[in-house]
């Protein structure tokens, strides 16, 4: 018996040496392109160039890595593209909108994917984004956002900048005036900046970072934070999980700031050799511990609040068990503005 076990310990042990030689091989000479859903500034880009320039040391055969952006429709347009287009071999890998399972279950204009059966590698960090408003504006409080019309300006449908404002206006009485179709969330912030826009959305890392004397100078103010709860850091800023006109619109707001929890996360496309997403989600689960990437990330001045795979999916697979009178509130108000 004994013998047997360990002729099977060591057959086990060949076949994942085998394996490991089999990915290397794979990789070795090849291109990783990691595939952006937004232009190139924002925080998904920031942090979708911050995943390339490590995750290709982790891969066996340490590929190239490549940066790619496709933005378009609040980053359907590279959902879309991973779900049908990209090589499903473990050389594509992408970074959509937190909100994109969201869409699916919404049943959101242009999307053509199904978000669970992608195979989600994992989360950089979840997001911790604000609403800001310029000083010029005048609007400092929640009060201000019910009593007047406030410009913001997003990134396009889909995108959680736009879901937020127009989700505000049919749940919490808020007044936004939505101007959509920036290339990506820095467009929206140097607009503001330039005064075509009053308010606008954004990681409070990232705007700490880029935008730290706007802050300081309280060139800006801190509207709101885009979470269910208040953030640590900002004990004394409403969130949006707070607001609500009714039961119903506290809900829909809660689910929609729920994504948060997917934050700045790293898929590839379904169909993939289950041994080849493992490779992936082990390369990233080295990256996000190792000294080179958490220095870089501390230069930045980047929150990492890392997620794996395996949970990253169960997290997407989830938002398919929405309370059907939830998705129909909010399915509502979101074909209203596609019309």
């Amino acid at each position: 018996m004994r013998r047997f076990i360990a002729c099977g310990l060591a057959a086990l042990a060949l076949t994942g040496a085998a394996q490991a030689q089999s990915e290397e091989a794979f990789f070795k000479g090849r291109t990783l392109s990691v595939n952006i859903g937004f232009g190139n500034t924002g925080s998904y880009d920031f942090y979708g160039r911050l995943l390339s320039r490590h995750i290709g040391r982790h891969v066996p055969g340490a590929p190239a890595v490549i940066v790619q952006n496709m933005p378009g429709a609040g980053s359907t347009k590279l959902a879309n593209w991973m779900y049908s287009v990209a090589p499903k071999d473990g050389t594509a890998i992408g970074i959509a909108s937190q909100t994109v399972a969201l869409e699916e279950v919404l049943g959101a204009s242009g999307v053509q994917y199904k978000a669970a059966r992608f195979n989600w590698i994992g989360r950089l960090t979840s997001s911790g984004e604000v609403m800001i408003v310029s000083a010029a504006s005048g609007v400092r409080t929640i009060e201000d956002m019910h009593r007047r019309e406030i410009v913001v300006g997003t990134t396009g449908v889909g995108s959680p900048s736009h879901g937020y404002p127009l989700l505000l206006n049919a749940g919490a009485n808020a007044k936004f005036k939505i101007v959509t179709g920036y290339p990506s969330s820095g467009d929206v912030l140097l607009a503001l900046e330039k005064g075509e826009v009053e308010a606008a959305s954004g990681l409070l890392s990232h705007l700490s970072a880029a935008h730290k004397d706007w802050l300081e100078t309280k060139k800006v103010h801190i509207l709101l934070s885009e979470t269910v709860e208040r953030m640590t850091a900002l004990p004394d800023v409403p969130a949006v999980g707070e607001l609500g006109a009714t039961a119903e619109d506290s809900a829909m707001l809660k689910l929609y700031a729920s994504t948060a929890t997917v934050g700045r996360a790293t898929f590839a496309p379904p169909d993939m050799p289950a041994a080849r997403v493992a490779t992936l989600r082990a390369a990233f689960d080295a990256m996000v511990t190792s000294a080179e990437f958490l220095a870089d990330a501390e230069k930045l001045h980047a929150d990492i609040t890392p997620m794996g795979g395996a949970d990253l999916q169960k997290v997407v697979a989830a938002t398919a068990q929405t309370p059907p009178s939830v998705v129909a509130r909010m399915n509502k108000v979101m074909h209203a503005a596609e019309k």
